[in-house]
């Protein structure tokens, strides 16, 4: 059997504090980490989720993150302006159409003439 020896220090009541940390340190809650993510985690998470992002709703979805996107960088404008370019090609296409018909006519008229 082995033998142990054991030292006991006795500290008077009067400096015991100074001396003995008497504070709970083990179980007060950890501080609150920092809730921040950078713009290059932000996409590496993005990518991830990406196919478990649903594709509609209100909050949570690719529709939500278009939206507000949209709104950010002002997306109603950039639309209208490429629907009036839409509504310039349409024209466009519609005069290209009536000269190639014109034409068409007047060959078709030249060639029954001869």
């Amino acid at each position: 059997m082995a033998n142990y020896t054991l030292n006991k220090t006795v500290y008077p009541k009067s400096i015991y504090e100074n001396v003995i940390d008497t504070t709970f340190t083990q179980n007060t809650p950890p501080l609150p980490i920092e809730d921040t993510v950078t713009v290059e985690q932000f996409f590496t998470f993005y990518d991830k989720l990406f196919y478990d992002i649903p594709v509609a709703g209100d909050i949570n979805s690719h529709t939500y993150i278009v939206k507000r996107s949209g709104e950010y960088i002002n997306f109603d404008n950039t639309n209208e302006d490429i629907q009036v370019l839409l509504d310039e090609i349409t024209s466009l296409q519609q005069e290209l159409l009536t000269a190639n018909q014109t034409i068409l006519n007047l060959q078709i008229s030249g060639s029954t003439t001869t």
